[in-house]
């Protein structure tokens, strides 16, 4: 119950204590193995010509861990992982950001790390979507890409020989993200997986899980095809003076959020925030699960976030997991 800030009454109080006790006994099984505490013994074959990674430590001939973990091996190293960390950038993850500076050729973002991150105008598409060399001009227009504050999704590209962390926007599903929440979670509780991108159809909205716990609520938006804009573009200016009326109504709908999506973000972000407040693991089908436990019980929105709802969301994580640990057994 570290973390946990409810209001709960008696009842609530003993109804998720047996919850996370009963969860916690379940991962202990499941990682009997695998989790060391400080002092702990590893098993290792020294035939093999073992490599002594981070957490661990040599004590009277055998390796024991020197913090509370899950044990890794990669080829001869081993190493424990700790449960929860700080967030720590790998070439080819998915982040969200907000732009803090607007420097010259380059934005610096805030991304949930120990130092800001930069995304150079060379690493990131063009809005007319041609690849070309950047020239004056559009470091001239930088702002008119992004500016102070804006929300970006992009990738991590790599480490440059200065220490800084640089990132990569070359993809129509990289960009700008408008008209949604920005929640920000312990990156712990979002692993690293094959999708981080997921549109959900039922609701009309996109979520962006970010590896560096920044995770994006938002209406979802189409990803445009610059060859098929072009062609539109010439097909619209042969008939110039019919097309101007219609623009404008777009560009209306496209600035309009309808009041049911908006519900949707809102029920969305909440349920991602009891997730993070409980320490469960934040995965779409869990955030699904969740919106779809307070839709079954008619809660508005707000009421999502009362002590209530988390003790139910919590009993039944608890109930999901332990169907699952009794069909693999």
């Amino acid at each position: 119950m570290r973390g946990i800030q409810l209001s709960l009454n008696q009842t609530q109080k003993l109804r998720l204590q047996r919850a996370l006790e009963q969860l916690e006994s379940l991962s202990s099984k499941a990682n009997s193995n695998a989790s060391v505490t400080i002092a702990d013994t590893i098993p290792v074959n020294y035939e093999d010509g073992v490599l002594k990674g981070h957490g661990t430590s040599e004590l009277d001939g055998e390796v024991v861990a020197t913090m509370c973990g899950v044990v890794e091996r990669v080829n001869k190293l081993v190493y424990v992982r700790a449960l929860r960390a700080r967030y720590k950038p790998e070439i080819g993850d998915i982040i969200v950001g907000r732009v803090i500076e607007v420097a010259p050729k380059r934005w610096r973002l805030e991304i949930n790390f120990s130092q800001d991150a930069v995304l150079m105008l060379s690493s990131m598409n063009l809005p007319d979507g041609i690849q070309r060399r950047r020239t004056a001009v559009d470091e001239l227009n930088m702002r008119s890409i992004f500016e102070e504050n804006d929300v970006i999704c992009a990738e991590v590209r790599g480490f440059q020989h200065d220490g800084s962390l640089h990132l990569q926007a070359r993809s129509q599903k990289y960009g700008k993200l408008e008209r949604g929440q920005l929640l920000t979670v312990p990156p712990y509780l979002v692993k690293r997986r094959k999708q981080h991108f997921h549109n959900l159809e039922q609701y009309g909205i996109d979520l962006i899980l970010g590896c560096n716990g920044f995770i994006w609520v938002g209406e979802h938006i189409e990803a445009k095809d610059p060859m098929v804009e072009d062609q539109v573009n010439k097909s619209e200016q042969q008939n110039t003076k019919s097309s101007k009326n219609f623009t404008r109504l777009e560009e209306q709908e496209q600035t309009y959020t309808p009041p049911e999506t908006r519900q949707n973000i809102c029920r969305t972000a909440n349920a991602v925030r009891v997730l993070s407040t409980l320490g469960f693991n934040i995965t779409v089908e869990v955030i699904t699960e969740t919106v779809e436990l307070s839709s079954s019980l008619n809660l508005d929105i707000h009421e999502m976030l009362g002590s209530e709802f988390c003790v139910l969301v919590a009993e039944r994580e608890a109930e999901r997991r332990r169907l699952l640990t009794k069909k693999k057994g």
